[in-house]
């Protein structure tokens, strides 16, 4: 194993530790980051979802930043403001918490449309434009947003153009028996995240990133990935298909994911392990059938 491919896999464990029996959530979490993506936890209060942002940055030496979406949320609260200042005579443009390395959005549904949107630009240019100017965000730029279920009272659902930013969504859910027992019996959680220690200076994570870009792809798992996507596009149980920067996300994901495995190359199964996260919040099932539109999708196609 290379010392990046080390670097990574330890950053994984110590995530672990914290984050009890959630390993492949963790391990999405951490492919969505090094495939350059975004990431969109949905789950009820109280199942660790700002916890897994805290431990990612805090393993990773990241900056953090937590912005609480409310209905009262103005872009200003996000991007920040100009001002002018008496003593210099001249207006200074004061950083909102947008400028950070890891970014969470807590409840990012419970703002209105109009705060949600100031997200848009940071997400998908890595800078955000304030009167007129535009401020370049650091690098590396990472958003955790997490959202309450759609049931809750006092949500705005994310409109499909800004689901689309986020390159993966997940679930946590419950923790397994084994899992709960060692959470109730140990020690809180809050205490273990303020004793870690960054496994990565922030310098280190770009080259993973391009590490992970570099991932090899063969002409077979291309026409596999394909398959996948028109299969999406032509089949009457979606309302629309998985467009080109679906398909683009799929195989960033499934790269990351072969990295962060110990692969030089992407599999089959690395595509399939990413396409619930990656697709999931893209494809919409025609009838409420009750199958998962992605458990669908790769039950349909055969690998070739």
């Amino acid at each position: 194993m290379t010392s990046a491919r080390q670097a990574a896999h330890q950053a994984a464990l110590q995530i672990e530790g914290v984050l009890l029996g959630k390993r492949e959530r963790v391990r999405l979490a951490l492919a969505c980051l090094l495939a350059r993506g975004h990431l969109l936890i949905e789950d009820i209060p109280g199942v660790g979802k700002t916890l897994l942002a805290h431990a990612l940055a805090q393993t990773l030496g990241l900056r953090f930043q937590r912005i609480q979406f409310t209905s009262d949320l103005l872009p200003a609260d996000i991007l920040g403001v100009t001002v002018f200042e008496r003593e210099s005579g001249a207006f200074l443009f004061r950083p909102g918490p947008i400028f950070a390395q890891v970014v969470l959005a807590d409840e990012v549904n419970r703002a209105t449309p109009k705060a949600q949107s100031a997200l848009l630009e940071a997400m998908e240019e890595g800078q955000v434009t304030v009167e007129g100017r535009s401020q370049p965000l650091p690098a590396p730029f990472f958003v955790i947003a997490t959202q309450n279920p759609d049931k809750q009272v006092g949500v705005f659902p994310l409109p499909e153009s800004q689901l689309d930013r986020f390159l993966m969504r997940i679930d946590l859910g419950y923790p397994d028996r084994a899992s709960e027992r060692e959470l109730l019996q140990g020690e809180d959680r809050r205490e273990i995240l303020a004793r870690l220690k960054p496994c990565l200076e922030p310098a280190e994570l770009i080259p993973l990133q391009e590490a992970a870009a570099r991932v090899h792809v063969a002409p077979a798992l291309l026409d596999y990935l394909q398959q996948l996507l028109h299969y999406s596009r032509k089949t009457p149980h979606f309302l629309t298909g998985l467009s080109p920067r679906a398909g683009l996300a799929l195989l960033r994901g499934a790269k990351a994911w072969a990295f962060l495995e110990g692969r030089d190359h992407v599999i089959p199964e690395d595509l399939q392990a990413v396409l619930p996260s990656v697709a999931g919040h893209r494809l919409r099932a025609v009838s409420a059938s009750g199958v998962d539109p992605a458990e669908h999708l790769l039950s349909a196609v055969a690998i070739p």
